[in-house]
């Protein structure tokens, strides 16, 4: 699978661990950034990372902040992209199976390095489960899109 990954300054300790872990287990990685710890915007971030799924230049992306409630705020603006905002391996798995989730948040502020490690891991294995029930509530967030946009 391809993996668009990025982050702000305060994900940044984050992402190496994550690159390191996706390129272990065989994914490709599409690396967005930011490539230190300078203060950066992570909206910029999750632009890029949306972008990269919604053009499938990535199947999934992840992306990283202090808490990651910033970035999944702003990558969800995106009509198309489903961004969860996952501390928990249960979150992770759900998130997929139930909501078809193709942008993992997490923050690097709020859980290790391991437990990171272990929900990507979760997550990256879930597939959509296509359940008549969750097919129709996702159908329902892309009307939600569509009469947003207009």
């Amino acid at each position: 699978m391809r993996v668009a990954v990025g982050s702000d300054h305060a994900g940044f300790s984050l992402k190496g661990p994550i690159i390191a872990f996706l390129l272990s287990a065989g994914h490709e990685v599409l690396d967005l950034g930011t490539n230190n710890s300078d203060p950066v915007d992570y909206p910029d971030f999750a632009k890029m990372v949306a972008e990269a799924v919604l053009q499938g230049k990535a199947e999934r992306g992840v992306l990283l902040c202090g808490s990651g409630v910033g970035a999944s705020v702003a990558a969800n603006k995106l009509p198309g992209i489903r961004a969860g905002l996952c501390h928990d391996s249960y979150s992770a798995r759900q998130g997929v199976e139930h909501d078809d989730v193709n942008i993992l948040c997490l923050g690097a502020r709020v859980i290790g390095p391991e437990l990171a490690l272990d929900i990507l891991r979760i997550w990256l294995m879930a597939r959509f489960s296509g359940i008549e029930r969750h097919q129709r509530r996702v159908e329902k967030i892309k009307e939600l899109e569509r009469y947003l946009k207009g």
